[in-house]
């Protein structure tokens, strides 16, 4: 049984994760450690940014829950880091690699999901501030990307334009 709600436990984790890392990216990463991801938004030459900091500051507690989670009654801190770390693992492989293509592993994807990722996120990169974004989470799409992907499937399909432009 307690396999039951450990697995629970990292899926609820997993799925919260997609709120703190709305509100650290609107209200930390576009607020006091804009000096971290300013890089992100404003590109500088080389592979690694300041913004991949915070591939360590998330890591952590992660770790720790995991690492503390192996007491004597302890195994729902270590569900809790699980679910971070998995979160993490999705973070990676969505923005890293899927979005923003920093390593070539997958190609351009005819997915309504991540075509509706990858719009919202070039949506959120058009502000090089750190003020008036939006699009601040990773795995949750707002509606108006799903509708303007659909729509541009739909144009594309009906062959009526060659270039779908945003409504």
């Amino acid at each position: 049984m307690v396999a039951v709600y450990f697995l629970l436990i990292v899926l609820g984790v997993f799925l919260f994760m997609e709120a703190i890392t709305w509100c650290t990216h609107r209200w930390v990463m576009h607020g006091f450690l804009w000096y971290l991801h300013k890089d992100h938004h404003q590109v500088e030459p080389g592979f690694f940014e300041k913004n991949d900091a915070f591939f360590i500051i998330f890591a952590l507690p992660s770790m720790m829950c995991i690492i503390y989670g192996t007491e004597p009654g302890k195994w729902w801190l270590q569900a809790i880091g699980f679910g971070i770390m998995a979160y993490g693992m999705a973070y990676f492989l969505i923005h890293d690699v899927i979005i923003h293509q920093r390593f070539k592993w997958f190609s351009r994807s005819n997915n309504t999901y991540i075509r509706s990722i990858r719009w919202a996120h070039k949506m959120h990169h058009k502000h090089l501030g750190k003020h008036d974004g939006e699009s601040f989470g990773m795995l949750h799409v707002h509606k108006k990307y799903w509708d303007k992907v659909r729509r541009d499937k739909q144009l594309m399909k009906d062959k009526r334009v060659e270039y779908a432009p945003e409504a």
